[in-house]
């Protein structure tokens, strides 16, 4: 199958998938919009948090999400979020591509995580990631702003997005900025479970 880019994330029911503070991270309403994820066997066994988890659709998921990625893209703002709290060996486990104006050398970590830093636009960032992936697809994994330049880019293929029972009423908003007169979607799949609602859909060119 041809490669694709796509995003998979979180959001609350109004439409937020961070708090507005990198401080927040890992706070209540945060943890509340990732309850399901954190509950799943395969996500807790690839972040090492201990034995156990839940089997099942929403586990198939994040592991499905997983093994499809062959190489990440982030935004620095998400970067700068993460690299105090991720682990020795973060979840990533691939190439990934940080979109930034500071030049930095690679960084690279345990599980074969190799975060490379590009200074020339979310193309270049784009171009690097995909020769990397292989055969495998190119994720998106934030933030928000980084998310919609690809939208608004035309480069984003596909995403899926986990509707969290949470309301956070302020905070970073998934499609905040998006240019509606040039995105449609078309809806693939929408499946409820018990902690979250499962929504996949296209991008076409409008």
């Amino acid at each position: 199958m041809p490669q694709k880019v796509f995003f998979s994330v979180s959001m609350s029911l109004d439409g937020f998938i961070a708090p507005e503070s990198p401080d927040e991270l890992m706070g209540q309403q945060w943890m509340e919009l990732q309850r399901w994820v954190f509950r799943q066997r395969f996500f807790r066994k690839n972040l090492k948090l201990g034995e156990g988890g839940e089997e099942g659709r929403d586990n198939e998921i994040v592991r499905q999400t997983f093994e499809r990625t062959g190489a990440s893209v982030l935004g620095k703002r998400m970067f700068d979020a993460g690299e105090g709290a991720w682990p020795e060996d973060p979840p990533f486990h691939t190439p990934v591509f940080v979109v930034t104006h500071e030049e930095r050398a690679p960084w690279e970590r345990q599980g074969g995580t190799i975060f490379h830093f590009v200074n020339d636009g979310i193309e270049s960032a784009l171009e690097r990631a995909r020769e990397a992936a292989g055969a495998r697809d190119v994720r998106i994994a934030g933030g928000g702003e980084t998310i919609v330049q690809y939208l608004n880019a035309g480069l984003i293929d596909e995403f899926h997005v986990a509707l969290s029972p949470v309301l956070f009423g302020s905070g970073v908003r998934l499609f905040e900025g998006v240019d509606a007169s040039r995105v449609a979607l078309a809806l693939v799949r929408a499946e409820p479970s018990p902690e979250t609602t499962h929504l996949s859909y296209t991008v076409h060119p409008r």
